[in-house]
Order: C-alpha cells, then structure tokens, then sequence
C-alpha cells in the first residue's frame, strides 16, 4: 500500500504563512461586492497555500511569501470567476450599456456622455447610474486576468499548461490594446483605474483623494469598465 507521508518543512510554511492568506482575502473582500463570502476566499487561498508550499523551489530567487502570495490571490481569483456571484441580469443590462456606448462613440466620434447613453437606452439617468454601480462588482472582463499590473496571470500562478508561443502573443497583444484603452478613457475614469488597479487602494479612499463620494466613485469606475468592455469587444467577444 503507497502512502504519501507529509513533508514537514511544507507544514511549517503553510502554518508561519496562515495569516496571510486572510491578508489577502481581506484586501480583495474591499474591491469585491457583498455577496462575495471571505470564508470561500480564505478557503480557495488555503488551497493556493498549500500548492505554493509542495512545488516552492529557493533556488529560483523569489521568496517563498512573494511565491506564496501570487498563488493564493490566482487562486482566490479562481473562485471568484468559477461562482461569478453577479446575477445574469447585471451582466444582461451591462451588454446593453457598452452597446450603447459603442453605438454613440463610433456615431459621434468621442467619449459617450451619461445623458446621451440613457437616453439611447431610454432609461432615466438615475437607473442609468445604478447599473454603473452594479457593473463595478460586474466581471465584465477580467483586468486581473491580463496581468496589467505586471503580475502573474492566476493561470500562470497555478503552474497550468499554456499554449506557447501563440497563447503568449495573443496574452501580450491584448495587454497593449487595453493599455491602449484604458489611456483613451477621460481623465478622471482613467484616474480612478489607476487608483484601483495600479495602486490599489478602495472606493472609499478613492473618493477621500477625489473629494467625491464613494457611489459617486462606484459609478465612475463602472462607467470606466463598460467603456473599456465597448471598446474591447473584438477582444472579448462581447
């Protein structure tokens, strides 16, 4: 009978680095819609933490806590993209936006205002509004996917075969066009992804730095994503 019998040094890093899967957990819970549980985050990064101690190797230069990190947030991402808590109707109203959007700016040649966008939907500006907001907590695409603040994809970060060199040209090409995206959105909506993404920081503190509210924020950055969803779509297929 084959038994595997534990590698002790693995148990060590998994019980010195418990702490910082909740780390993590806590920091994705604040840039997360409510309906996402911390218990399944701290459950998916255990896993994470686990793999990352079986297959570390301190020759390769990183440490083990850098190494660990990056697979227990793939990991995290995993679940969130594998339950996608965001009901159908937010994705349904957020497709009808970005082509909206698509619509106005290719007809007039700039930034789609709200108004211009609520009016094409025929909807109030309010209720416009609110599907902004719901299109933050929305996978419209994943930007964490794309890696654009220079980390490992979750695909990469869990070791899983990729498709070379065709999977890696297409990953890079599409990396510039939303680079390229994202630099064409106005200022502010390019500032507040900066923010969230670049540096990190959350809603609230957002709108401190802004001086604007944090739904006020929550609108701006899903205005910012279904702009970049209609301006991506030969990207994502949406």
């Amino acid at each position: 009978m084959y038994v595997t019998t534990p590698d002790p040094d693995s148990d060590d890093l998994v019980t010195k680095h418990a702490a910082l899967v909740k780390r993590i957990a806590y920091h994705l819970m604040s840039r997360l819609p409510p309906s996402v549980q911390a218990d399944d985050l701290i459950q998916a990064g255990m896993i994470g933490l686990l793999e990352a101690s079986r297959n570390y190797d301190a020759t390769q230069g990183a440490s083990f806590e850098t190494y660990a990190g990056i697979r227990i947030r793939g990991s995290m991402l995993d679940e969130i993209r594998r339950t996608d808590w965001t009901p159908r109707s937010v994705h349904r109203k957020a497709r009808q936006v970005a082509e909206a959007v698509r619509e106005i700016e290719n007809q007039e040649g700039r930034d789609a205002r709200d108004v211009e966008v609520a009016e094409k939907l025929g909807i109030e500006l309010k209720d416009y509004h609110r599907i902004l907001q719901d299109a933050t907590g929305c996978r419209v695409f994943s930007i964490d996917d794309a890696g654009i603040n220079g980390e490992e994809s979750p695909q990469q970060a869990s070791g899983e075969p990729r498709n070379e060199p065709l999977d890696c040209l297409h990953n890079s090409d599409f990396k510039a066009a939303l680079a390229h995206s994202i630099s064409g959105l106005p200022e502010r909506e390019r500032l507040v992804m900066a923010m969230y993404y670049d540096e990190e920081l959350n809603l609230r503190e957002i709108g401190e730095v802004l001086g604007v509210s944090e739904s006020r924020v929550c609108q701006i950055h899903g205005q910012a994503l279904i702009r970049l969803r209609a301006r991506m779509g030969e990207w994502t297929g949406k």
